[in-house]
């Protein structure tokens, strides 16, 4: 999917008041959800994540994999997989996703990376505690920058 049909999307969204969409098209899957405070929230398979926002780089390149082991004994650094601005909440007047030693599971949400007025939610490869936030809320973050450390 290009951007061109994600922003469709999302105007046939406004236009027809839908809350949530999910399309699955040429093996790739993306799902599209309004939150009350009007914001958008993008879910997609990981494989499209990279390309979509960082075109010029090698296939081998972005298929790379969201989370690499660090050189600490157990730590994994979660990086970014995309351009944009790093929110630690879902709204400025609620509470953080995680916070430094807060235990996460699989699937559960980190943090939300703000890319094209899409919101999305950037989510918990791995079980364990978070011991390091190493981006600051409302600062940009670059395609592959580590976020967050995680202990397994």
């Amino acid at each position: 999917m290009n951007v061109k049909e994600i922003k469709e999307l999302l105007e046939l969204m406004a236009e027809h008041n839908v809350g949530e969409i999910e399309i699955e098209k040429d093996n790739a899957k993306i799902k599209l959800r309004k939150l009350p405070t009007g914001q958008v929230v993008m879910q997609s398979a990981p494989q499209m994540m990279a390309p979509m926002q960082t075109p010029m780089q090698a296939p081998s390149q972005a298929a790379a994999p969201a989370a690499t082991p660090a050189l600490e004994e157990g730590v994994t650094i979660v990086r970014s997989p995309m351009v944009g601005t790093f929110y630690a909440s879902p709204a400025p007047d609620q509470p953080a996703y995680v916070t430094v030693g807060k235990v996460v599971k699989d699937g559960d949400v980190l943090c939300i990376v703000e890319a094209m007025k899409l919101m999305n939610e950037i989510k918990s490869e791995l079980a364990g505690t978070v011991v390091e936030i190493l981006v600051q809320n409302g600062q940009t973050v670059e395609y592959d920058q580590p976020i967050l450390k995680i202990k397994k």
